[in-house]
């Protein structure tokens, strides 16, 4: 039997619910994949992580790269083994930092949303930017030289690098390098970069060699439609287990409707797609209904490190004074561990007083209803509701964001 299979076991529309089997178990799409960059999610443990829901977990190439590094990894029985986590595991290519430690540095933004800067002062970031360079990190067609940050020592990533070191590593689910962009750069630097990304994903393709690990190419193209479209084309007619759909997504979010509205007509209808680093509810929702299937995202273990709750109700910020005496659950009816035993006002109290265990309690609730809110997802599909599930939710979701505002 081959170590993966991808099944479509119910379709609404374009929104599908699947299976995707890896050698250490199955993902029920669609899935939120937690992600523990060095390793571990941090706080938490690997059972408590399965306890509430948890499917897959992904780790940080370039990360794991610098410490402990691939090989003492490889040494102590790869990723499962050396992080206690026997369910499957991803891992992605480095290509996020070639962003975040470079042009994502220098233009001081993200990849997406309301973080932008408006139009006008975008036009004069570009024009400053064009005299910059990446701060961490040096491009070339060959592949990417990292000064670490940890040390400041140079290290050289390339297609067959960053094969050779996930391969070491052990995932089950691996990417192709790329270069992920800035959502600042123009039309002619974008299509640089996605022809690069061409070339590395058949260089990666030519320098995989095990058979138990699935290799997914990385669709890019930025905010530009032609480009994406041509992206999709190219990275689709390869021979991936899968599709992940990355780079700048961006100006607004209407701009990641339109990229996976051109991308995912050209991609496999029989492959998983994976929307690289989104996880807010209202764009888990709009990115199913376009029929991805896997998310990974740092959303709800960053937020509540910063003392934030995910709820129905919206992002409850503990730090307010006005959970200081609330006796309530941080969400009624939520079989959490957090939510069954303590206050929002203990909470608060623990955030207040900068508590490890706070943020552990709310990276526990913040997951659950991650994977809880995938689940409803997941089973809306299977009964043919997902529109009538989504509208409730985010009817009443931003009814009540509005009132907490």
């Amino acid at each position: 039997m081959a170590p993966f299979s991808f099944s479509v076991e119910a379709q609404d529309a374009a929104s599908r619910a699947g299976v995707f089997s890896t050698p250490h178990g199955e993902i029920q799409t669609p899935a939120f994949v937690a992600v523990g960059t060095q390793a571990t999610v941090k706080s938490l443990a690997p059972s408590e992580l399965q306890e509430i829901g948890a499917q897959a977990l992904l780790a940080n190439t370039y990360h794991l790269m610098l410490r402990p590094g691939a090989e003492t990894v490889k040494k102590l029985g790869g990723l499962h083994r050396f992080m206690g986590w026997n369910g499957p595991v991803v891992t992605d290519s480095g290509g996020f930092q070639v962003f975040s430690l470079g042009w994502g540095i220098t233009h001081g933004v993200g990849k997406i949303g309301g973080i932008f800067p408006e139009e006008a002062d975008r036009a004069v970031r570009i024009k400053d930017a064009e005299e910059a360079r990446p701060r961490l990190c040096e491009i070339d067609d060959g592949g990417v030289t990292f000064r670490s940050h940890i040390d400041g020592t140079l290290e050289r990533l390339t297609p067959e690098r960053s094969m050779e070191i996930q391969e070491a590593l052990g995932a089950d689910i691996i990417f192709a390098f790329d270069e992920c962009t800035s959502p600042l750069h123009d039309y002619a630097y974008t299509r640089q970069a996605m022809e690069r990304t061409h070339r590395w994903a058949r260089q990666c393709l030519q320098a995989k060699t095990r058979d138990d690990q699935a290799l997914f190419g990385i669709v890019q193209g930025g905010e530009f439609r032609d480009l994406r479209e041509e992206s999709a084309r190219v990275i689709g007619g390869m021979q991936f287990g899968g599709f992940g759909i990355g780079g700048a997504l961006g100006k607004k979010k209407s701009d990641m409707h339109m990229i996976l509205d051109t991308v995912i007509p050209f991609l496999p209808q029989d492959k998983p797609r994976h929307l690289l680093g989104i996880g807010e509810p209202e764009d888990i929702f709009d990115a199913v209904e376009r029929g991805i299937d896997l998310f990974d995202c740092v959303i709800p273990t960053r937020l509540a490190r910063h003392g934030v709750a995910l709820t129905k109700d919206g992002k409850l910020v503990l730090s307010h004074r006005a959970f200081s005496e609330d006796s309530r659950a941080l969400e009624e009816h939520c079989p959490c561990y957090a939510c069954k035993e303590f206050s929002r006002a203990y909470l608060a109290h623990l955030i207040r007083t900068n508590e490890i265990l706070g943020l552990r309690l709310l990276s526990i609730h913040n997951l659950h209803f991650i994977f809880k809110l995938m689940r409803d997802i997941r089973a809306s599909i299977v009964n043919g509701a997902f529109q009538d599930f989504k509208r409730e939710f985010l009817e009443y979701y931003y009814q009540k964001r509005a009132a907490l505002a």
